[in-house]
């Protein structure tokens, strides 16, 4: 009965078998062929139809050379992928026996694969306009692109090569910033699968991807994010369009229980930002499935992606000034195994410490030390100290260098390391003095003596003067109440001798400029993006409230300036008091660690009064 009603299979239906018409058009015979193509192109063809052609096509790939690449590329825009599944095996078949036969369509092949990573668009036209813009919400859409990924790699096995030709595709096709939230999200999620299967296009797919969430985290600086999030909070009426993730990712906690989280809540207002916190929270997905097997950190696998991770971090992250969420990948992968933390932070001293290096890669590098000694949880005291021991070592012998040279002045264009470093470990003290002094007051305090700061703060080169003032002042004020160094008397002199610089701004008024000398940011700022923070925050050493007993000990020994109050990271709320004490608000450190637009990530070194 099977055989009864099921019809045979069907040749062409003009003229003879696909071979003989193929056979015909090189001879000069194009009427068959164009029949071919115009049945294939046809937007109604049946599931059968492309069944039998494809069948016919896979015996006579031979055939398909580069003279029929018009063919070719008719077949590659057959609507495969939304077919039933007897079409999408069959047309699989058919992308091995071509590439296998006729490498000369790999590329051809690729870029067709690669065009289904993000999903189709609805089309809408008015007066031959298209004017859609919005992406077709099909249930199946997760099935289609775990068949693409079955092409590719069907593709890989049949010419080895692939790789090498894949790559400029990738590239190539990555939509650009502008693009939808879920178009950003299909791409780079699919890119990261390939990863699983091509492992030797993981450093290339990785450094593509962190360059597209580099550029989308400079172009939102995290005043403009803040502002825009200030103004959607302050909206009576907020009309947001509500948009669910197309993954599960496992950080993502609220959506998988039974909480119901608002859309408004999670969203971001700023556009790009809201981009790149869902790119962050798909790239922190993928750093922990692939480090962990069954729920267990597999040490390989770790040490493999970070490897990747450092190089990318190298090419790309250490460059690139005032990036404020991006570099949190090693922050996160650091955070896995102390090895990785220690490794990472010995990477770090040596490009700090190599003269071979631009003086802005070490400036960057002390700077990531510091903040990640600061801000990092997962380090341990131990850890700290011996950072601390060799900061402080490579201080005292650059300043034996550098005491009896002709270079022996407060000058940070020649010595900009140097300060860096500095700055370095003011910041690292000001977050963990309390940890040091934790246990043993009388040897903690010992060994805090032994790093004798005051020789760093008294030398000529003078880095109270070229460092933040708002680190400076916190220095100073717990240098001064555990009695290891006494800044006030160099930091009234530094500010007497501070001359602001006056430029005519537009419209002719008089503008003082205030300029950081330093450039120097820290990159480990609290992360404010509302999905991928949740990964973050957990292992995230934020500043905490000094106690009544640390503000009473924290005294000015001063008069306040009359310059205007500074706009810094440390010292937001902070309000002088007519007995001295200075208040310092709840997590001042985490909100001012950026600069004023006009200086991204580095807060003004303009003429401050004594905070504390």
């Amino acid at each position: 009965d099977e055989f009864i009603s099921s019809p045979p299979r069907k040749t062409v239906r003009f003229g003879g078998t696909l071979t003989e018409i193929l056979l015909k058009y090189e001879k000069g015979d194009t009427t068959d062929f164009e029949l071919l193509k115009h049945q294939l192109s046809d937007p109604d063809i049946k599931d059968a139809q492309i069944i039998n052609w494809l069948h016919e096509f896979r015996a006579s790939v031979a055939y398909l050379t580069k003279e029929l690449e018009q063919l070719v590329n008719i077949l590659l825009k057959l609507p495969w992928l939304r077919r039933s599944r007897e079409v999408v095996e069959e047309y699989l078949g058919f992308l091995g026996n071509l590439v296998s036969a006729q490498t000369v369509h790999l590329r051809p092949c690729l870029r067709m694969i690669v065009s289904q990573f993000v999903p189709p668009r609805i089309t809408i036209r008015e007066d031959d306009v298209d004017i859609s813009d919005s992406d077709d919400d099909d249930e199946n859409i997760s099935e289609n692109f775990n068949t693409c990924h079955r092409a590719l790699q069907t593709v890989a096995r049949y010419v080895p090569s692939t790789p090498q030709f894949l790559m400029p595709i990738l590239v190539e096709f990555f939509p650009f910033i502008n693009k939808s939230e879920r178009t950003l999200e299909c791409y780079v999620h699919n890119l990261l699968r390939v990863t699983v299967y091509l492992p030797t296009l993981r450093l290339q797919i990785l450094e593509l991807i962190i360059e597209k969430l580099l550029k989308l985290d400079v172009s939102t600086p995290q005043q403009d994010i803040e502002d825009a999030e200030e103004t959607a909070n302050s909206c009576a009426s907020e009309e947001k369009s509500t948009e669910e993730g197309l993954f599960d990712m496992e950080e993502d906690e609220d959506r998988k229980g039974n909480k119901v989280v608002s859309p408004s809540i999670e969203r971001m207002a700023h556009p790009l930002a809201e981009r790149l916190d869902i790119l962050m929270t798909i790239l922190f997905s993928y750093i922990k499935d692939v480090c962990h097997v069954d729920g267990k950190l597999n040490i390989s696998s770790t040490k493999d992606l970070y490897r990747d991770l450092v190089s990318v971090f190298d090419k790309l992250i250490l460059p690139t000034h005032a990036s404020c969420h991006v570099q949190y990948f090693m922050f996160y992968i650091c955070s896995f195994k102390l090895g990785l933390a220690e490794a990472f932070l010995d990477h770090l001293w040596k490009k700090l410490q190599d003269p071979n290096n631009p003086s802005v890669i070490r400036q960057t590098a002390g700077s990531y030390i510091g903040s990640f000694l600061a801000r990092a949880k997962f380090i341990p005291i131990v850890t700290v100290k011996a950072c601390l021991d060799l900061l402080v070592n490579w201080l005292h012998k650059y300043i034996d260098n550098q005491d009896t040279g002709a270079n022996a002045y407060c000058d940070v264009a020649l010595h900009g390391p140097f300060y860096s470093t500095c700055q370095a470990v003011f910041y690292t003290l000001i977050f963990r003095h309390k940890q040091l002094l934790d246990g043993n007051l009388r040897k903690g305090l010992s060994y805090l003596q032994s790093l004798n700061f005051e020789r760093i703060v008294m030398c000529q080169l003078n880095p109270l003067k070229i460092c933040i003032p708002s680190v400076v002042n916190l220095f100073a004020a717990i240098t001064r109440k555990y009695q290891l160094v006494f800044c006030y008397t160099i930091i009234e002199r530094n500010n007497r001798q501070f001359i602001p610089v006056v430029r005519s701004g537009t419209g002719g008024d008089l503008v003082q400029t205030c300029t950081n000398p330093l450039d120097s940011f820290f990159p480990f700022d609290p992360y404010i993006l509302k999905r991928s923070k949740k990964t973050i925050d957990p292992m995230y050493q934020f500043w905490e409230e000094l106690s009544a007993e640390d503000l009473e000990n924290l005294k000015k020994p001063i008069k306040k300036g009359t310059s205007e109050d500074e706009d810094d990271d440390f010292l937001k709320g902070e309000t002088p008091q007519n007995d001295g004490v200075v208040e310092i608000a709840p997590n001042s450190y985490e909100s001012n660690t950026r600069s004023p637009v006009s200086s991204i990530g580095s807060p003004a070194d303009c003429y401050v009064p004594f905070p504390l």
